[in-house]
């Protein structure tokens, strides 16, 4: 199966493009953004993902304000041949140049939600270490990804109303992630599996002239699994970006994390966050939330737009809702990313929050899958 991009010198393997080096069900490549507000006032999350094997494409366009609901669109369609086609729908990316300038359009569509986002990279990339999680022997997940810092311009339209976005004031992570993680209809046959849990943290802030970055993975009992801090350079503009790589990020030796949980809930209340330096040196962020987004609403854990789940040839769906009247502990709303303000002492900055806690995890004290912080 060839495609267009099999005319340029990227192959990785004797096979065409299309063709992933593994044949694993779970491939999948994804890109993924947030943007918030400086004020905390608002928050949207974009996604769109490919599952070769599965032969799917689908996205999803999720926003929600201070004092209001949350409301997103869903979009699924058999994956095209070609892979920069990134259209479902309504819904489409436009790359407008790799690794500095995308734009995401929504048009206006049963739901009522729309946009019209240009995207501008105020760093160069970086790339996160390789992560790889096992469930017995087989890797349930052995991904990369890279991030990139940035700012929004444009529109968004909602049924409760309009947001401008302006790159004075609206902040943005851009994330793509490619490998194998688990998605989609659970596999059947084969000897039961024995339920397994999870703990993540992530946390991208940006500061006045840097940005900073640390990834958690925990076991059950609070061991590290994946722990990575890093710094980089913060552009004024676009212009200023060197290049994709800029070679000028500080990776630290190790990186720690403490939250505190809303009582009954697996919510982060709070956060603190060390950046340990090569030296030794500890840098303490304290991270404070002020505003929720469902991560359900781009399709994480969601039980019915899950992703990767086959919908049909062309389907679109959409909902609403109000995050403070949902149960913190069902299992589609445990994974969340919360927009916080960032201290570490002597200088003031904003990022996200992402956690997810599924099964026991002993440094909060919870002991089974579900329970709550007391």
């Amino acid at each position: 199966m060839l495609n267009k991009l099999d005319d340029y010198p990227i192959h990785q393997t004797p096979e065409p493009i299309a063709h992933p080096a593994t044949s694993d069900r779970n491939v999948y490549d994804r890109t993924w953004f947030n943007g918030y507000a400086k004020d905390g006032s608002y928050y949207f999350g974009i996604g769109m993902a490919i599952y070769p094997h599965r032969g799917i494409l689908d996205c999803a366009f999720s926003v929600v304000t201070r004092d209001g609901r949350q409301h997103c669109f869903y979009g699924s369609r058999r994956a095209p041949t070609e892979r920069t086609e990134m259209q479902v729908g309504p819904f489409r990316i436009e790359i407008q140049e790799p690794m500095l300038r995308t734009r995401v359009v929504l048009d206006d569509n049963e739901s009522g939600i729309s946009c019209d986002l240009s995207f501008s990279g105020r760093t160069a990339v970086i790339k996160e270490a390789r992560q790889t999680l096992y469930s017995g022997p087989r890797a349930v997940m052995d991904a990369t990804r890279f991030d990139q810092f940035g700012r929004w311009s444009g529109t968004v339209r909602h049924p409760d109303g309009e947001i401008a976005v302006d790159d004075g004031m609206c902040l943005g992570t851009k994330d793509r992630s490619w490998g194998v993680r688990r998605v989609g209809e659970p596999e059947t046959g084969g000897a039961p599996a024995m339920p397994g849990g999870i703990f993540f943290l992530w946390a991208p802030l940006v500061w006045d002239d840097h940005v900073s970055h640390a990834i958690f993975f925990d076991g059950p009992k609070g061991e590290a699994l994946v722990r990575e801090g890093l710094t980089a350079p913060l552009y004024a503009s676009e212009a200023d970006v060197p290049g994709v790589e800029d070679g000028k990020d500080e990776r630290m030796a190790t990186a720690k994390h403490r939250v505190s949980y809303v009582p009954g809930t697996r919510l982060a209340k709070s956060a603190e966050i060390d950046l340990v330096d090569l030296e030794g040196g500890t840098r303490t962020i304290s991270l404070e939330p002020i505003l929720k987004f469902q991560m359900k609403g781009l399709g994480y854990t969601h039980p019915e737009w899950g992703q990767g789940m086959w919908k049909g040839e062309l389907a679109t769906g959409h909902e609403s809702f109000d995050p403070k009247q949902l149960d913190p502990l069902a299992m589609e709303n445990l994974h969340v990313q919360q927009v916080v303000r960032a201290s570490d002492g002597t200088r003031e900055g904003m990022g996200v929050l992402e956690q997810i806690c599924i099964g026991p995890y002993a440094p909060a004290g919870f002991t089974d899958f579900f329970d709550g912080a007391k």
